[in-house]
């Protein structure tokens, strides 16, 4: 068993996939997706599910580790953003080599500041340095760097 990707359900599967690339240094995993049909209805529990998007490889993980796959259903519908501790899914971590960078970066492509840099002292293991931030469509990322 190994894990295979996380989904994140788009405004603009285009647009976000962009930041994930240019901020994080994700790689597409081809073909681009252009889904619909009785079988996705079965699967997703929707009604004329169709859908385009993208599966992008994670940083660190090579050609066949676990992707985060960003997808545009034809009928979206908002919901009011979520907050870290709410229940469910709450945000995707990505470790860093420099946080102040990253996160200068995710700034100027759209992101907006939830937290503030903050460090912490983990005994035996070492320094934490980390922040929140949602991505340009409201989805909390952690970027986090460990020193020794």
């Amino acid at each position: 068993m190994r894990f295979a990707h996380t989904n994140i359900a788009a405004k603009d599967w285009k647009q976000l996939s962009d930041f994930y690339i240019t901020v994080f240094n994700c790689r597409m995993k081809p073909p681009k997706r252009d889904l619909s049909g009785d079988w996705l209805d079965k699967a997703t529990g929707l009604k004329k599910a169709k859908l385009e998007g993208v599966h992008l490889l994670l940083p660190g993980h090579g050609d066949n580790g676990p992707t985060l796959e960003i997808f545009t259903y034809e009928d979206t519908h908002e919901c009011r953003p979520i907050m870290a501790n709410h229940t469910g899914f709450t945000h995707i971590a990505f470790e860093v080599e420099d946080v102040e960078t990253t996160l200068n970066l995710a700034l100027n492509h759209g992101a907006r500041l939830l937290g503030e840099v903050t460090e912490k002292k983990i005994e035996n293991i070492g320094i934490l340095k980390f922040v929140y931030f949602r991505d340009p469509e409201g989805n909390i990322i952690e970027i986090q760097s460990w020193e020794k």
